[in-house]
């Protein structure tokens, strides 16, 4: 199979910020466009692999990187509010839009705490995109900040709002069992090891975002679910999804499995499900 070079590009938002993200054209004609959006500590180099196989099955892949992470240097760690990222979202999709000929489907993929994003932005404006696909999405974590240090980020989120904490999730063990792959994340300049207070804060409040003004989603949705996932409840996470779903909803899971499938000894299988969902959607 041919090799698929990708180019690093950017989008400027209303707001003045310089998103970056990863192009990948797609072999022959394309069947649709797969935007994705990362977690909380990483970005798009993490997922090249499976975003370069999507572009050989015949789709145009764009990954965006948060502001504030990845590729995205300027206030590292930080957003004024989760309502910014939703936006940074919603005027990247829709600039997308604008970008597709014919009728080929635009669809979001969402991994970990992306998913928080995700269905947030769809309660804030609806139908942007024609289906989700959720990588053990973060709506139900099983890991948070202790009492001690929730008390320090509510307190900075007052009077230094910008102070850095540590995000709770720097064991690389919590992502994958690959020793290859726990030595490139203990070693990746561009994971995410700390955010604001306000980023923080406001990723709680993103959580009663979606909770009190959950909305029913029509368009497809494909959820996959790692057996072995350290970082997300399973049950909870399978539960609340389906509150959320009134349309197609499809669940994988696999039993094996830890949180972030790229590193996984064969991902290759979860990357062929992904596609045969795709073409059993969005036939022509």
């Amino acid at each position: 199979m041919v090799d698929t070079p990708f180019e690093i590009a950017s989008f400027v938002t209303s707001g003045g910020y310089k998103l970056h993200y990863r192009h990948f054209q797609p072999v022959g004609i394309s069947k649709g466009t797969i935007v994705f959006i990362h977690g909380i500590q990483s970005h798009g180099g993490w997922y090249e692999t499976s975003c370069k196989k999507f572009a050989q099955a015949g789709y145009r892949v764009l990954f965006l990187d948060r502001r504030g992470s990845g590729l995205n240097e300027v206030s590292r760690g930080d957003s004024p509010s989760f309502r910014t990222l939703l936006d940074d979202l919603k005027e990247f999709l829709q600039h997308q839009r604008k970008e597709i000929t014919g009728s080929t489907p635009l669809i979001l993929g969402a991994i970990s705490w992306g998913g928080k994003i995700a269905f947030g932005l769809e309660i804030r404006i609806a139908n942007l995109v024609d289906g989700f696909i959720l990588l053990a999405p973060g709506f139900c974590p099983k890991i948070q900040p202790t009492r001690k240090e929730r008390f320090f980020i509510a307190l900075g989120s007052l009077f230094s709002p910008r102070r850095l904490f540590n995000i709770p999730l720097n064991d690389p063990d919590l992502f994958t069992s690959n020793p290859v792959a726990q030595k490139f994340l203990k070693e990746d300049p561009f994971a995410l090891r700390k955010a604001t207070a306000r980023f923080l804060l406001d990723s709680v409040r993103l959580d009663f975002y979606l909770r009190i003004f959950r909305t029913k989603i029509s368009k497809p949705i494909l959820l996959l679910i790692a057996g072995q996932d350290k970082i997300i409840d399973n049950e909870k996470t399978i539960a609340f999804v389906k509150r959320f779903s009134s349309g197609s909803l499809t669940i994988i899971e696999y039993p094996k499995a830890h949180h972030t499938f790229e590193f996984e000894p064969e991902p290759q299988k979860h990357i062929e499900e992904i596609e045969e969902w795709l073409q059993a959607q969005f036939k022509k």
